[in-house]
């Protein structure tokens, strides 16, 4: 079982790296037709004739997997958090068929919510790259969690 984790056990400045994932053209292809359905994204013969040469994944499909890989590998635990949202978020560089992707999290600030005592804020930068060391995507995420305390 995963280790519960709540406000006070988060320190500004830790770090957390995900395994790492190939990207495939099938999966650029499945996600896009259910979420970002442009030809750049599911035909690779429009595709082709592109500035890429190839599909290329859809930004939000890396930043989905930034947050499932974060997910998976157990980055808050078992402990129950709760998205509040996004900051600065930019797609740097395109994803395409058999890049492999790995994402950095870092924690950049902790807080107690004013209002609700019993619960914190964690913002964490975030980071994907790939195979190349080059950032794809970075972005500011913002998530609440339980404190262990009221106070």
């Amino acid at each position: 079982m995963a280790q519960t984790r709540l406000f006070e056990d988060f320190e500004v400045g830790e770090t957390w790296t995900s395994r790492k994932e190939t990207i495939t053209e099938e999966d650029i292809i499945a996600f896009a037709k259910v979420n970002d359905p442009q030809p750049i994204h599911t035909d690779p013969a429009t595709a082709a004739k592109g500035r890429f040469g190839t599909v290329i994944a859809s930004g939000w499909q890396i930043a989905a997997l930034s947050l499932r890989l974060f997910i998976e590998d157990g980055g808050y635990g078992d402990t129950p958090m709760v998205g509040l949202g996004v900051d600065e978020l930019r797609w740097r560089q395109v994803v395409k068929p058999g890049d492999v992707l790995e994402v950095k999290r870092e924690v950049i600030e902790t807080r107690r919510s004013k209002s609700r005592p019993d619960r914190g804020v964690i913002r964490t930068r975030v980071e994907v790259s790939n195979q190349n060391g080059e950032v794809v995507l970075s972005l500011i995420s913002s998530g609440q969690v339980p404190t262990r305390t009221s106070g």
